[in-house]
């Protein structure tokens, strides 16, 4: 079963996501949850598999100091904020937020995020989809037309080995040039580690549509 711990400042939000996810198929356990984010760094929430982040749990500002550190320690984080506004969003991706949902968008794009994050697979959510089409920041790295075909390839491929496949390139060119992309956006201060973190930084540079995924 998939694990979630919910940090959230107002019961009635985590009342909502506990039955939305005792609800969903297959159901998903919230293990843990509290008003702070310390309840996501000890047991059970320490061991979730996702992390449901409110990015704006006090008056101080968004949490992204919080999200930072979470995203260091190697957690899947979704974001879940009644902030809709296309910098929060964009901001919090580029610190590594798995993906970013406004509380408007409800049970069905949050049950399917947790999921998600939970197996590795990209999710755009509607709000999180028209931030990156209005996304006009500057530091976009120059990718090659070889690396944008890999990577474009990758994105709807199981494995790299199909990829090598379908391009005619040997596993250690497709690696190559992933690696090299990934270099890429950590040199503009947009680190990609994973495939789906990947994905996000392609969709936010309009290297591909959510349409084409």
């Amino acid at each position: 079963m998939i694990t979630a711990v919910v940090v959230d400042d107002h019961p009635v939000v985590i009342a909502g996501v506990r039955a939305w996810c005792a609800l969903a198929d297959p159901p998903i356990e919230v293990v843990a949850a509290g008003p702070t984010v310390a309840v996501a760094w000890l047991d059970p929430g320490a061991t979730a598999d996702v992390v449901v982040l409110d990015l704006q749990l006090d008056v101080t500002g968004p949490a992204y100091g919080d999200l930072k550190r979470l995203v260091d320690a190697g957690r899947q984080v979704v974001v879940y904020s009644m902030r809709d506004d296309r910098d929060s969003a964009l901001a919090a991706l580029d610190i590594g937020a798995f993906t970013y949902l406004t509380k408007a968008e409800g049970e069905d794009h949050l049950v399917a995020a947790i999921a998600a994050a939970a197996a590795g697979t990209p999710y755009t959510p509607p709000a999180l989809a028209g931030a990156f089409g209005t996304d006009e920041r500057p530091q976009r790295p120059r990718l090659s037309p070889r690396e944008h075909q890999v990577l474009i390839e990758w994105f709807h491929s199981e494995s790299k080995e199909m990829v090598a496949r379908r391009l005619r390139l040997t596993v250690h060119r497709v690696n190559s040039c992933l690696e090299r992309v990934r270099i890429k956006y950590a040199n503009v201060g947009r680190e990609a580690p994973t495939k789906a973190a990947l994905v996000a930084r392609a969709l936010q540079d309009g290297l591909i549509t959510t349409d084409e995924l």
